[in-house]
């Protein structure tokens, strides 16, 4: 089993920025992937970016692209999305996920979730 932790969440004006940590214990994997869900109220839950094991390979939805940085320290066995620009439409649950292999993430869901953190942006 996995156990994915976030922190870094809260409430930011628009324009403001907010750092994410997810930290993952566990069962380990050698070609994974770590990313982020978000859900705002009322919506589905959706892909917000991803990061190969290894650093060389990241996605973004459209939406949060130029906005959000993900990066990794593989000692730490820890994720990180960096927020920037944040607009009120960001508000949203952000949930850790991990991809026990990176091959075709984009048709699977996510093999393991975190609880999620929640991150609100005023206007």
């Amino acid at each position: 089993q996995v156990q994915l932790v976030e922190s870094g969440g809260g409430l930011v004006q628009a324009g403001g920025s907010l750092k994410l940590s997810c930290a993952a214990s566990g069962r380990t994997f050698t070609n994974y992937a770590m990313g982020w869900f978000r859900q705002a109220p009322g919506k589905e839950r959706e892909f917000v970016s991803i990061i190969k094991w290894s650093g060389d390979y990241t996605a973004y939805t459209d939406s949060v692209k130029g906005r959000f940085t993900i990066s990794r320290d593989n000692a730490k066995s820890t994720v990180y999305l960096q927020m920037n620009s944040l607009k009120p439409e960001d508000t949203a649950v952000y949930y850790c996920v991990l991809f026990s292999s990176v091959s075709g993430y984009y048709n699977r869901r996510p093999d393991y979730w975190g609880q999620g953190t929640q991150v609100t942006v005023s206007s």
